[in-house]
């Protein structure tokens, strides 16, 4: 098969590798699309001890199994594998399961991923597509599931009513935007200010989402002005902002992995009763969640997502890499 293998340090090839063989319990899936994350950026920088070079990223994927139970059904991918047994797997907290692995990973145990023309994955993982959802457009489930986890966990800090809250979004990529079209079509948000650094990329967001959209350093962005903020970036400098601008007793839900340290003013946040979510992944109840919210086509048209070859795919990280690509999430096609 033909796929994107990342070598080294900002370097990708386009290449042949081995199939997949198949395994007891997993099914082989033909590739129709892969998204590019920024957990897969974070590698391509060389900034992830749980991606070693080479290895073929990519755990956003949608396709055609080829074998087993699921044969020939048209699927999209939970890449999130965990054991099934441990205390968290039984109380539906399954992505907290200390031996989680996903596709494109090398650690704890290396998966190949599927920036391919194929990939293995274990049964359990495998969600069909339910009819009326366009195959391509279902791989970007798994960045909206992410957002969905980190939407429902915020709502639970509150005291009020979400569709009340100032909400800030710091980031216009595929994370930041979903939370903001969950927010806003799913849970009745009017009041979202989303920032970003990228003029071109707020323009095209503000095609899908009524919102307020400002660079980073607006003066709309005030000091306790928002309810809950929504850090989809990582920087310390994005959490340095948001611990400035959330309201007292307010919320900040952390996704972005950027930095992983830095300065941050916890006086506030201990005299302010401010409270501090981090969240990564998401449980297998919102996986199907979210392929309902897509079927059901609750988060509006997904006209924001950009299509390219798998071939041409290193061009595509360069662009994401270099700050001049527009789109907020491509796919890459076999």
């Amino acid at each position: 098969m033909h796929a994107l293998v990342y070598t080294d340090t900002q370097t990708l090839v386009y290449r042949e590798e081995k199939n997949p063989t198949e395994k007891p319990g997993e099914s082989i899936l033909k590739i129709q699309a892969s998204g590019i994350c920024g957990s897969d950026m974070h590698a391509y920088h060389g900034h992830d001890e749980r991606r070693i070079p080479p290895l073929i990223l990519g755990h956003e994927v949608s396709g055609v199994i080829q074998n087993g139970k699921f044969k020939d059904k048209t699927v999209v991918l939970n890449p999130l594998i965990t054991c099934g047994n441990c205390e968290y797997c039984k109380q539906g907290r399954e992505h907290l399961c200390p031996d989680r692995s996903i596709l494109g990973m090398s650690k704890p145990i290396k998966r190949e991923g599927g920036l391919a023309e194929y990939v293995s994955i274990p049964d359990k993982n495998i969600y069909e597509i339910p009819k009326g959802l366009v195959t391509k457009e279902a791989a970007v489930a798994e960045p909206t599931a992410v957002s969905l986890h980190a939407v429902l966990l915020g709502e639970q800090t509150l005291k009020k009513p979400i569709s009340e809250c100032r909400v800030l979004i710091q980031g216009g990529g595929a994370i930041g935007l979903l939370c903001g079209l969950i927010l806003a079509k799913d849970k009745g948000c009017k009041n979202i200010v989303l920032s970003d650094p990228n003029k071109k990329r707020l323009d095209e967001c503000s095609k899908y989402l009524d919102a307020k959209y400002v660079a980073p350093n607006d003066k709309i962005i005030n000091s306790n002005g928002f309810d809950i903020v929504f850090d989809s970036v990582g920087l310390e400098v994005s959490r340095q902002q948001a611990i400035e601008v959330v309201a007292p007793g307010g919320s900040i839900i952390h996704i972005g992995l950027t930095q992983p340290a830095g300065t941050f003013n916890f006086r506030k946040l201990t005299l302010q009763e401010i409270t501090l979510v981090g969240t990564y992944c998401y449980t297998n109840k919102d996986f199907q969640q979210t392929i309902n919210l897509l079927h059901n086509k609750k988060l509006g048209p997904l006209n924001w997502i950009e299509f390219r070859e798998l071939k041409n795919g290193a061009n595509a990280f360069k662009e994401i890499h270099d700050g001049t690509c527009v789109a907020p999430k491509i796919i890459l096609i076999p």
